[in-house]
């Protein structure tokens, strides 16, 4: 039956589509953060080295995500958002299932591709429909409560992780978080209604958003061609590779460091950190849309001050000698690093018209997650590889020498060769655990960076961009 030219959606109503969506980006993060968790496990079980780990986690996900994230996104701009976003549910939820079932590590290569492949159909439509349902002036906040799916898959993800790592295996693990997703795209597909495009911008005068749907090459130009929005990309890709470099290795540091079980540090991950970035988040979300309603500069101010926070807070915690002590002051940083989410968002759906939203968020999603989430884990791993085979030559110059300095020869998958005792085993871990402490230190100073381009973005955003952020009609229609 075709929707009703005006439509009425109570509060509550868009606050249950708001809550499953969240839901679908939740297990979107679970299915796509749980080897931080079980990684370790992984490269033990199929002797890989960190940067064969960070491939896993970053570029075999990311490069399929990000380029069919585009025209996934064109469709959603003219198709029905709420199947794109059922269908791919289901895709990348079987394919999360059948990673479980891997033999190699090409492989599970593959099958991770596929989570990518599905999981590339979220958001873009999502930011698409939660702009639709809720209007600028809340969109900020809006977005923050969506992006909660990140913490709060980061924590389901680390806790039920670690806890079927230590009682079954990494396989079991993989397929138990994978099922479940197919119960979510079946209540989106029956509960979620398709919404007109722009109708929570329907009272306030601005053109109907039923114009032909610009080009690709005019959305490109209208958010790469804009200082202030480019800055904007530039912050939010920077700091994400700092947070997708490190987290890839967080809770393995943990355990190579100090010893500490999977489940215990699934807990610590999960409990404490999930908490703080979902404050954090909510946070972030909050004070962009107090601030930004006198001064849309916010939206890229509070960002830029949580990353510049967050880089000595991260430090303090990879410098600690005691697991305990990292474990409490986790909290602290990611309480600050997860302010960039909402804001960042809710200044490109509120910056862009309707007809171009899914096509920005897309574009955004593309650039951030083809070099944050795509680089950053493989090169924290090369760092963490590097780091490692340097300290284990000068810690152990004897066995290196007999290995011909072949660290891989003589520590496959981070542990010692078989048949070398148990001195060479410990000189591996020791090294290893080292070498990931300053390859995490080395990567979070994409935060500092990522901070100044926030900056920059709040002092170069055109006076037209923030004249549509605020609501301006008329210099929203002539932008």
């Amino acid at each position: 039956m075709p929707a009703p030219t005006d439509p009425q959606y109570s509060s509550s109503y868009r606050s249950g589509v708001l809550g499953l969506l969240v839901l679908a980006y939740t297990f979107n993060f679970i299915d796509r953060t749980i080897i931080y968790t079980i990684g370790q496990a992984i490269k033990e079980d199929l002797l890989l080295t960190d940067t064969q780990l960070g491939l896993l986690g970053g570029l075999a996900f990311a490069v399929f995500y990000t380029v069919l994230g585009i025209p996934i996104a064109r469709w959603a701009d003219r198709g029905n958002r709420v199947n794109i976003i059922a269908g791919a549910i289901a895709l990348w939820s079987a394919f999360t299932a059948a990673c479980g079932m891997a033999t190699s590590y090409v492989q599970l290569l593959v099958l991770r591709m596929g989570v990518g492949v599905g999981e590339a159909g979220l958001s873009p439509p999502a930011h698409s429909l939660v702009s639709d349902y809720y209007e600028p002036g809340r969109r900020g906040f809006a977005l923050s409560i969506y992006a909660l799916g990140i913490p709060l898959g980061v924590m389901f993800g680390a806790v039920a992780g670690g806890w079927l790592a230590d009682n079954f295996s990494w396989r079991v693990a993989f397929i138990l978080v994978g099922l479940p997703g197919v119960a979510v795209a079946l209540a989106i597909k029956l509960f979620v209604k398709e919404p007109p495009r722009g109708w929570s911008e329907r009272g306030q005068g601005l053109a109907p958003e039923t114009a032909e749907r610009p080009s690709l090459g005019t959305v490109v130009k209208s958010l790469l061609g804009n200082w202030g929005l480019l800055h904007l990309v530039i912050g939010c890709t920077l700091v994400s590779l700092a947070a997708y470099g490190t987290s890839t290795y967080a809770q393995a540091y943990f355990i190579r460091a100090f010893g500490v079980s999977y489940t215990a540090v699934g807990l610590v991950f999960g409990l404490v950190g999930g908490l703080s970035c979902a404050l954090g988040t909510l946070l972030g979300g909050w004070l962009a849309d107090r601030r930004g309603r006198k001064n849309p500069r916010w939206y890229a101010l509070v960002p830029g001050i949580g990353a510049a926070v967050a880089l000595p807070l991260y430090v303090l915690v990879y410098t600690s000698d005691s697991w305990a002590a990292a474990a409490w002051l986790l909290f602290l940083p990611g309480l600050f690093h997860f302010m960039y989410s909402g804001p960042t968002f809710a200044l490109i759906q509120n910056a862009m018209p309707g007809p171009m939203r899914a096509t920005s968020a897309a574009l955004l999603l593309f650039i951030v997650n083809l070099l944050g989430l795509g680089v950053g884990p493989p090169l924290t791993g090369w760092l963490i590889d590097t780091f490692s085979a340097d300290l284990f030559t000068a810690q152990s110059a004897m066995a290196a020498m007999a290995a011909g300095g072949d660290f891989l020869a003589l520590c496959p998958g981070g542990i010692g060769a078989d048949g070398n005792g148990t001195a060479l085993d410990g000189q591996c871990r020791a090294a290893v655990a080292e070498g990931t402490r300053y390859g995490i230190l080395v990567t979070l100073g994409f935060y500092l960076w990522g901070a100044l381009h926030y900056f920059a973005s709040a002092m170069t955003l055109p006076r037209e961009t923030i004249a549509r952020v605020r609501g301006d009609s008329a210099a929203a229609g002539t932008a």
